[in-house]
């Protein structure tokens, strides 16, 4: 798709108010449609949430791939854990007889707490894709700072609710620049083997990958890759891909090709919620409070540690305010929110003895997002699985690694859509505003250019060789480059400098951090394998010489 190509040609009778009209998923139902009643609006999981003068041994804090990995070996281990989740536990159908709301048709279960949805693409030929909602305590938290905007997972799952699935294990001779602290060679041959085998991480069958309808648009991105010089990886991911044959074959219900993915996947996707707490579960050790957020941990007078926890309600009303004292805690709330938590906790003085590495070191593992018009001779299909399969991997030469994604819209849209991950050198500090009470995080937006500059050692050559030019209707008017939001914040409590070399909180024995607040800003790949493989180094550590 050229200049042109928005034009009626005289031949296919293409236009651009034919291409608007009749597509049905994309603008008609999510772009132009009105708020939805509030059909959600009670609470929808019968879990028993923890008691206000509970004592436990352990206590984690989010039910992300770190705190997961962390309650399940502590149980294992003999060790009774409670986890103290801050979105809902997403394990009831709605009243459409579905728990996750689709890609493109956003309600009130696709936002955390918003009144409008703030969608990644914005835009689609001109037109505003955002629409009026309810303010619920949907799945997907869109947090904005100054100068960026951090995509999170609200939900017992944390962010395997939300994220693409693409498991990826750095390349090995990167893993250096990513934790210099940490034995590669451990890593390599225990823990990031260790922690695929846990997210039951495959990869895509490559027979079927060459004549899947849904991927025509990954195989488009491939040979534009290749003719430009660039290598095409295959990327494993946390799919079932035995499901999505059936859902191919029509024996199933859809899931990946219904587009589901950004707000949620029914049925064929492993989230945390299929592998970790199954196994959870079945220790009998540990249990889980969700629409319950921590607001504050300070030491116990009898030892461990007092925790107060806000109970929510779906409108994120405070209903109750329990007080719970734990032996241990394992902050795993994510990179912002355990970074924003810990500031605030050494600012307000109650972990006074927390350093001044807290909240330092926060990074967007080089997020940027583009889009390009191909030709009309290069359709990318309008069924297109939402479970990316393939990259670009141009780290050494340019700094970047680009996954070829989907844009699920359920229409022919002869673009080829891209999430890269870049070197960029950029690291932001969360500070405590005391008269607002708050954290508040220094990052700004001309901080995205390097990104912005690796990114285009991509796509500029694909461009040129196959005479395309960048879709410029995605991310606001006339504009080229998602450079406004990061899926993969890392950083704010780094492994060896806020903490020790295994996650142990300087200055307050017996607080840990467990998620991606340890790693220092990037990874070079998509995060949570990397995460998580971390995550089983350290809590091995922790139970061999702690408890």
């Amino acid at each position: 798709m050229n200049d042109t190509s928005l034009k009626n040609d005289g031949r296919t009778g293409f236009s651009r108010r034919r291409f608007i009209t009749g597509t049905g998923s994309l603008l008609g139902a999510a772009a132009l449609a009105g708020p939805t009643p509030s059909a959600w609006a009670t609470p929808r999981t019968a879990a028993v949430p923890i008691a206000s003068g509970s004592r436990v041994p352990a206590l984690v804090i989010g039910t992300g791939y770190g705190g997961c990995v962390a309650a399940l070996r502590l149980a294992q281990a003999g060790t009774d854990v409670h986890m103290a989740e801050m979105g809902m536990a997403w394990d009831t159908p709605g009243p459409d007889g579905k728990i996750f709301a689709n890609t493109t048709r956003p309600d009130d279960r696709s936002f955390w707490l918003r009144t409008r949805t703030k969608q990644p693409l914005s835009n689609f030929l001109g037109f505003p894709l955002d629409r009026n909602v309810n303010r619920y305590t949907g799945i997907l938290d869109a947090e904005e700072f100054g100068g960026i905007t951090v995509y999170q997972g609200r939900g017992v799952g944390g962010g395997s609710l939300v994220n693409g699935g693409m498991a990826v294990t750095p390349r090995r001779e990167n893993f250096g620049a990513i934790l210099p602290t940490v034995d590669a060679e451990e890593m390599y041959s225990t823990y990031y083997p260790r922690a695929n085998s846990g997210l039951g991480v495959t990869t895509i069958d490559p027979a079927w990958f060459e004549e899947a309808d849904c991927y025509q648009y990954a195989r488009v991105g491939r040979k534009h890759a290749q003719r430009a010089g660039f290598p095409f990886l295959f990327v494993p991911a946390v799919y079932d891909w035995d499901y999505m044959k059936r859902e191919a074959a029509g024996t199933v219900p859809r899931s990946a090709l219904d587009g589901e993915i950004l707000y949620g996947n029914n049925h064929g996707k492993k989230s945390l919620q299929k592998t970790y707490i199954d196994r959870i579960r079945a220790t009998g050790r540990v249990t889980i409070s969700p629409l319950h957020k921590v607001t504050t941990v300070t030491p116990a007078p009898g030892g461990g540690y007092t925790v107060l926890i806000d109970q929510l309600d779906t409108t994120g009303r405070t209903t109750a305010t329990k007080t719970v004292t734990a032996d241990k805690v394992f902050f795993a709330a994510g990179s912002v929110g355990t970074s924003k938590l810990l500031v605030g906790l050494k600012a307000t003085g109650a972990l006074p003895l927390l350093n001044d590495e807290v909240g330092r070191g926060w990074g967007d593992n080089g997020n940027v997002m583009c889009g390009r018009a191909n030709h009309l001779w290069d359709p990318t299909g309008k069924l297109q699985a939402s479970i990316p399969t393939g990259g670009i991997d141009n780290w050494d030469a340019g700094g970047a690694f680009a996954e070829v994604a989907p844009l699920p819209t359920g229409i022919e849209t002869w673009a080829s859509f891209y999430l890269s991950i870049t070197k960029n050198p950029h690291r932001a500090r969360f500070t405590w505003n005391a008269a607002a009470g708050r954290a508040e995080l220094d990052w700004q937006t001309a901080w995205k250019q390097p990104s912005i500059d690796a990114a285009k050692t991509i796509f500029d050559r694909i461009n040129r060789k196959e005479g395309t030019i960048y879709r410029s209707d995605l991310f606001g008017v006339h504009k080229i480059w998602g450079d406004h939001l990061t899926y993969h914040p890392l950083g704010g409590a780094v492994l060896d400098k806020a903490t020790d070399n295994y996650g142990r909180l300087h200055g307050h024995p017996g607080l840990y951090v467990i998620d991606g607040a340890l790693i220092p800003g990037n990874t070079s790949v998509n995060p949570f394998v990397t995460i998580t493989a971390l995550a089983e180094r350290n809590i091995e550590r922790i139970i061999a010489t702690d408890l």
